[in-house]
């Protein structure tokens, strides 16, 4: 037992899984990214349909093509919104969607099979076998909500639920974060093989928290289309929050389904995270972690920068998109810094 316990922990290579899963992250940040174009665009709904096999290869004949495009004329979006689309409008949603389920097929592959190579060349230290295996399994549940979500629009909406979709951008971004905090975990122990795995303090679990609660909201506001309610900032219209908002009952219901108390919200969650997540950076700044302290502090402000711009540009997609892609890099960097503060060696 002994002799083979050696021999594993001889053959382990962490700086190599934690440079594996570095990459992995950046094609997760990838498929946030092309999710966004896909909502923005209205395309999410063009493959009405999953095929989590088959679905790789796309139509490639006219009767493929048109295959395809009676199915989404099948749907209410077509009905209420797009009746006029033609088959070239219709390849261009489709490209999309399209995109998105590919990419994150790439993850699926990209995170079981270099897993699986790893495990069989006993490369995989000891006690994180359980812990890869989860971000597979987080993967494939993030594919599956992905078509949850997508079938909630097939029916009688013309959209996705915003719920759903909140679902899928939180499951992306905590499987995310989840793949960042076991790189670091992995790159520590490369280089002291006495290290323990960092801990989540609950001071910085608190703030990941909140900043996970603002990203459910930056879902929830285009989920509704929230954004388009009022451009302009500080104040919606000319004052603080507008008069005669319908509101809904029972009023919790505000919170969640209502577009305007949505975006309300979400514009001044936004400065509660941004204080949490500086004290975040000041609290890794202290313990010399200055690099990811600093990334916090300038994703932030570019993060509120963004913000602000989509509301005032009529949610202008390139803006947009670049705000939800710097969502991500900011769970990167928060997770980064919460982790210097949870690092710890015997």
């Amino acid at each position: 037992m002994l002799q083979a316990t050696r021999s594993f922990v001889t053959t382990a290579r962490p700086a190599l899984l934690a440079r594996w899963l570095y990459i992995v992250a950046a094609l997760i940040v990838a498929m946030v990214v092309v999710g966004g174009i896909t909502r923005l665009t209205e395309s999410g709904l063009s493959m009405t349909t999953w095929q989590p096999l088959t679905g790789a290869i796309p139509p490639i004949t006219g009767a493929q093509w048109q295959a395809e495009f009676a199915n989404y004329r099948r749907i209410p979006q077509f009905a209420q919104l797009n009746a006029g689309m033609t088959l070239a409008g219709f390849k261009a949603i489709f490209f999309w969607e399209y995109a998105h389920r590919l990419l994150a097929r790439v993850v699926v592959m990209a995170t079981l099979v270099p897993l699986i190579w790893f495990a069989v060349r006993r490369r995989i230290p000891a006690s994180y076998g359980l812990r890869l295996s989860a971000l597979v399994a987080l993967l494939a549940l993030q594919a599956a909500a992905g078509w949850w979500m997508v079938s909630s629009g097939l029916q009688e909406r013309t959209e996705v639920s915003h719920l759903r979709l909140a679902t899928h951008l939180l499951l992306a971004m905590i499987t995310l974060a989840g793949t960042i905090w076991t790189a670091l975990d992995l790159a520590t122990l490369s280089r002291g093989p006495i290290s323990a795995p960092a801990r989540l303090r609950w001071g910085a679990a608190g703030v990941i928290a909140l900043l996970f609660l603002q990203l459910a909201y930056g879902a929830f506001t285009a989920g509704l289309r929230a954004g388009y309610a009022f451009s302009s900032w500080p104040l919606m219209g000319d004052r603080l929050f507008p008069d005669g908002v319908p509101m809904l009952a029972p009023a919790w219901h505000n919170a969640v389904d209502n577009p305007i108390v949505v975006q309300f919200i979400h514009r001044w969650l936004a400065f509660a995270v941004a204080a949490g997540l500086g004290w975040l950076a000041f609290r890794a700044f202290r313990l010399g972690a200055a690099r990811p302290a600093q990334a916090v502090v300038l994703l932030v402000c570019l993060q509120i920068a963004l913000g602000i711009s989509t509301l005032m540009s009529g949610v202008a997609i390139p803006i947009a998109v670049a705000h939800q892609a710097n969502a991500a890099l900011l769970v990167i960097a928060a997770v980064a810094a919460a982790h210097a503060i949870g690092r710890r060696t015997p």
